[in-house]
């Protein structure tokens, strides 16, 4: 029983290992879309975002009445009251308190008034009641309060779009550098499997007698050599690609459906040029910043104004004494607040303001001079990159046509070993120059797409793109003949800008 289950048990396990370790294949365009779901550097931006957000709409408010319920508890030395004899000093219209004793019946009341006593409050005061506050006019300054609030929302904005596109460049450079790096292990195993050939090949040769044992001795270095640089490529690989995992925030291990490509043409630098002056998020922060400034110039200028209230109050409790009696239960009114002199420095506020806004005027002035001579010279790179893949294939060409006379001159004794190995070198050598070409010019591009928001435009180059073509360079031995056989992929040609 137990030897029946055994392979089943066998493969389950191995099924089990072999799909966790299969790589997620995805492109450009879906690994993009996976770094926007799960960076955090993103979401920390749209809850700054958010956050202003929040702050705007609560500006709103204040246009709103402020309404508090207030108690107070005041307690007193002794209680005030009033006797009769300050009673009737208080009064007016009454005859002189020295002539009333000459008035018949009038001295006796007057005696016995002087003795009274009235509490007027009591020493411990316990109130209770509902203020209500709502600005009129304040000469602007509420109305500023909210435009500085709209500036910071946008700014907020921007530096996610800023974030975005920084994003953006940063994926371009771990995406293709996957590729690149797979290339060049594709490189380099093609090198090893053609010197391994060749060893073989120069090891036939010295059992036969036809070269000396120093040319099998240079063969085999070179081999090992070439499995040496393979490795370091593989090493590579690996590196490239864990990092390409972890930016996407994967656990199983991303690999690249893409490849390197270039296009045939760009569109026109000054397309460029003026896509980026209209939509760079860093222009759209200096408005915002600017706007923010302007608004504290309007609220400066709203401290010489006065400001305008209406108040009202309603008594929810008051005690016994005479006076809460006589208070009413509610008042309303409206007030005014002319200021005069105050301590903040108004006028050098203003002036800071004003200061502010020039300030990025002449910030945005150089902004977009430097903008421009970013993305020109992005441009020329990106040109320079298609120049040089472009003019990489006549040396291939080259380099492919001096290995096979190499190879036949070494088949027939008449060329060294080291002469095979410098021309198998070479070819590699010029492939991976043109894969190194091909992966700056995809650098170049995305870039030139960031800074002009055109992210979602990638798709169309690709469509429109010519593929490197693949040089296999493997080598074949048949009945003592070296070849060398040349293979291309498939080649889209670019049609043209939709």
């Amino acid at each position: 029983m137990k030897i029946k289950s055994l392979p089943l048990a066998m493969g389950v396990l191995l099924g089990s290992l072999s799909f966790s370790t299969v790589a997620a294949e995805v492109s450009f365009d879906e690994a993009w879309q996976l770094l926007q779901q799960n960076n955090n550097s993103l979401a920390a931006q749209r809850a700054n975002v958010e956050r202003y957000g929040h702050l705007k709409d609560a500006s709103k408010s204040l246009n709103l009445p402020k309404v508090t319920v207030g108690a107070n508890y005041t307690r007193l030395d002794q209680d005030v009251t009033l006797n009769g004899q300050q009673f009737a000093e208080s009064l007016s219209g009454l005859p002189d308190l020295s002539a009333i004793g000459a008035v018949p019946g009038l001295g006796q009341i007057a005696n016995a008034l002087g003795g009274v006593t009235s509490t007027l409050e009591n020493k411990d005061i316990f109130s209770s009641s509902i203020r209500a506050v709502w600005p009129i006019f304040t000469g602007g300054r509420i109305t500023a309060a909210q435009t500085a609030a709209e500036g910071k929302q946008d700014e907020a904005r921007s530096q996610l779009a800023m974030e975005v596109q920084a994003r953006y460049e940063d994926l371009s450079k771990y995406y293709f550098s996957v590729i690149l790096a797979k290339n060049v292990v594709d490189t380099r195993m093609a090198v090893e499997k053609g010197l391994t050939k060749h060893r073989d090949f120069a090891l036939k040769m010295e059992e036969q007698g036809q070269i000396a044992r120093v040319e099998r001795l240079q063969a085999e270095a070179s081999l090992d050599k070439a499995v040496v640089e393979r490795k370091k490529a593989e090493h590579s690989l690996n590196i490239a690609q864990a990092a390409l995992t972890q930016v996407l925030g994967q656990i199983e291990k991303v690999e690249p459906r893409d490849e390197l490509f270039i296009n045939r043409t760009l569109p026109p630098l000054d397309a460029f040029i003026d896509q980026t002056l209209d939509t760079y998020p860093g222009l759209a922060i200096l408005d915002a910043k600017e706007k923010q400034a302007s608004s504290l110039i309007k609220a400066e200028k709203g401290k010489y104004y006065p400001e305008v209230y209406a108040y009202g109050d309603y008594s929810l409790y008051h005690g016994d004494s005479l006076t809460s009696q006589l208070k009413p239960d509610w008042l309303v009114g409206i007030g005014v607040s002319v200021p005069l002199l105050e301590n903040s420095g108004r006028s050098e506020q203003m002036k800071a303001a004003g200061s502010a806004v020039s300030q990025v005027q002449f910030l945005r002035k150089q902004a977009r001079q430097d903008l421009s001579v970013l993305v020109e010279k992005t441009y020329l790179e990106a040109q320079q990159a298609l120049d040089e893949v472009q003019g990489l294939n006549s040396s291939i060409k080259l380099a492919q046509e001096n290995l096979k006379l190499r190879q036949k001159a070494f088949s027939q004794g008449l060329g060294r070993s080291l002469d095979v190995v410098d021309a198998e070198l070479y070819l590699a050598s010029i492939k991976t120059q043109q894969d190194a070409a091909s992966f700056q010019y995809l650098l170049s591009l995305n870039k030139l797409l960031a800074l002009s928001s055109e992210m979602n435009n990638f798709s169309s180059y690709k469509y429109n793109a010519i593929t490197l073509p693949n040089y296999d360079l493997r080598m074949h031995h048949e009945q003592g003949k070296t070849h060398f056989s040349y293979t291309r992929r498939r080649c889209r040609y670019w049609l043209g800008w939709l």
